[in-house]
Formats: C-alpha cells, structure tokens, sequence
C-alpha cells in the first residue's frame, strides 16, 4: 500500500515480551521504522509501553492502547482504521467511531482462540462477536473464515475474501537454495523436508521429529524455520537424542532469506494438530511454499482443504504422525516434481499486485460509502 502512494502507520503489540530471560516490568513507548517486505519501503511501528505481568498486562494495555490509539486518530487523521486482534482491535474500533473513521476488521485467524490463557478466551470470544457485527466491513483470506466470521455475527453483505498474495519474482521456483544446503551442511543428495512458521505447540513437529527418531535415515533432513513457544521444547527434543545433523532448528530468519530456506527444501509441511485455531485458517506461508514450485504434505485442516482441494500439489494426512512417512513416499514415487508443479500452477494468480489492488478498491469503496452515508445525514 505504502508503494502505491498511501500512509500506513501501525500500533504494534510485543508478542514474545514473555519469553526470554530478565526483562523490564514496564517497558517504555517506542516508535521506530520498518523495512520488512520490500526494499526502501518503510513502515512506521508504534509500540505502547506495558505493564509485563502476565494477566495485569491487559489491563494495562487497556489504558495504554486506548491512549495511544486516540492520539493516532487525532494527529494522523487517517482514511480508515484497521484492525486484525481483539482487544487492540476493540478499542480502535471504538475510538474510530467516536472519531467518524471507518474500521474495517482484517480476521486472518480464529482471533480468540490464540488467547493464551483459557480462562480469558471466553470474554475473548464476546470481544470479536461484537467487533464482528460493529465493523463497517470484515475482510478474509480464505471461504472458511468468511463461514466462521458470519457465524461469529458479520454481516455477509459487509464480509469479503481477499485472498494472500506472493511475490512471484522473490518466490522463484528456479532458485537453486544451494546457500542455505551449505550453510546447514546439507548434502547435495540429501532429502530436505521444510517447516516455516511461528512454532505453536500444537504445530504437530513434536510428532514429525519421533517419527524421525523411529526412520534410520542419514540422508533425511528437517529443517525448521521460526521462532516460539514450542521452540525449547523441540531443541531439547534434538539434543537428548543427539540428532542436530539431521533436525535443523534454524530460529527466526530475515523476511528476505525465506525464498532460499524453501529452495533448499523437497517437501514442504503443515503438520498442525486440528483444533479451533487451525480449523478455519489457511496459512499464507502455503502461497508461499507452492509458489517456490514445492510440494505440501498437510493434515486435514477444513480450511486448508476447501481453499487448495485436491490434485493441486497438497496431500493430506490424518495426523501429524502421518506426515512424514506421506513426504518419503512421494520422494521414493518420484512425484516430487509433478506435484511442484501442480502447486505452482494453483498459486499463480494470488500475485500481491493483484491482491494489492483489490484491497485498495475495498479500502476505497468503505471511505466513498462513510462519506455518503454522512452526506445523507
């Protein structure tokens, strides 16, 4: 959006401000400038300080947001408001239309359900209903979240799919990866199986690296990029079992490497565990695998299957357990290239100039139609 002229400003929130070791109680506001995606192209961040104890965090939040959010509103007057969380996003909904600015709801997971803890998912749950019938629009990535966002009490007439986008120049499937074999010392001939992604524990690679541990194969690599909670446990997964040549725990890398980790890769995985959170969700990092030209061996989330089907270069399991003796047979088949194939043909209209485009009409349709409405009045 910035590289097509507009003025994009986020109010971040520190997701990993628990982990670590020593740290802060009350961390200070910070503002800082980010170039992630493309090149020369940078975002401002807002980070409001918080109080950092678990549970008091969101109370504190609260005033801290709300402060926050109202300034922004103020000082920037922007086009429109968008928010894709529950709590933060609740109180810009609110501020937005204390302010007349339209707010749009980007639902990209079952918000609630990411709460970490259980005890506060149910008012979670009442938050996102109500944001969900009070947006001026909802905008989703995928049909099944639009089914979970009416059911949760969108309007369907204000409820569109936007799907991800790729870069298909960055995401090439010509890239050799060669770099990344190297670095890890991975043999030419070795088999490399790939996970990208923020390291939930239900992301089902506890269950990949036993069965590994059960398959005596030297030439068999797991290679894990990302960062999170299920992070520690997997590193001493591979330590007590001594098998740091054959797992690769890479930790969070650059936006720009990424394209190199899945070059380096055969067989791309999704191995997450069924639950609520996965259920109506469609990672982008799939966009991104199958645009490298890389097969998927996934389990069987719902909205997985209903946005990729069948024959087009995903393969579905039961379960997490299943997942790699699925990937070694299709290296053993030799289906590997035509199965890339299949993904790179699927994926090779969600081109982000394309996506960019339809949002920004979406974005201008809700300002033309706030306008309108306040012309009538």
């Amino acid at each position: 959006m910035i590289s097509r002229g507009h003025e994009v400003r986020v109010i971040d929130y520190d997701i990993l401000w628990n982990t670590g070791g020593k740290r802060e109680l009350l961390s200070k506001r910070s503002v800082f400038e980010v170039s992630k995606v493309l090149d020369g192209i940078k975002v401002t961040v807002v980070r409001p300080g918080i109080l950092k104890i678990p549970i008091l965090e969101y109370f504190s939040m609260i005033i801290a947001y709300s402060k926050e959010i109202a300034w922004q509103l103020k000082e920037y007057q922007p086009g429109i408001a968008i928010g894709n969380s529950i709590l933060t996003n609740y109180l810009l909904m609110r501020s937005a239309t204390r302010n007349d600015v339209p707010f749009i709801f980007l639902l990209v997971d079952a918000e609630y359900t990411l709460i970490p803890s259980r005890i506060l998912r149910p008012l979670g749950k009442l938050i996102e209903r109500r944001i969900l019938r009070m947006a001026d629009k909802v905008i989703v990535i995928n049909d099944a979240l639009r089914e979970y966002a009416i059911e949760m009490g969108a309007r369907p007439e204000k409820t569109v799919v936007i799907r991800a986008g790729i870069d298909r120049v960055k995401y090439d499937p010509n890239m050799d990866g060669v770099r990344i074999r190297e670095q890890y010392h991975i043999a030419p001939n070795d088999k490399v199986l790939f996970f990208m992604g923020w390291l939930y524990k239900f992301s089902g690679l506890s269950e990949v690296v036993t069965e590994m541990l059960k398959l005596d194969r030297k030439d068999l690599k797991l290679l894990i990029v990302g960062d999170g909670e299920a992070f520690d446990e997997l590193r001493l997964m591979i330590a007590n079992n001594k098998i740091e040549d054959r797992i690769i725990l890479a930790g969070k890398q650059p936006f720009t490497v990424i394209p190199e980790y899945i070059a380096a890769s055969d067989v791309c995985l999704l191995p997450a565990r069924l639950n609520e959170t996965m259920r109506h969700i469609v990672p982008i990092k799939m966009y991104e695998y199958m645009s490298m030209g890389k097969p998927v061996v996934s389990t069987k989330l719902p909205g997985v299957m209903k946005e990729f089907g069948q024959d087009n270069g995903v393969v579905y399991v039961d379960g997490p357990e299943e997942v790699l003796s699925k990937a070694v047979g299709l290296m053993n088949s030799g289906e590997i290239p035509i199965l890339g194939a299949k993904s790179r043909a699927f994926v090779s209209n969600h081109d982000w100039a394309i996506v960019t485009k339809e949002f920004e009409d979406t974005l201008r349709g809700v300002i033309d139609s706030a306008r309108e409405s306040t012309r009538s009045e």
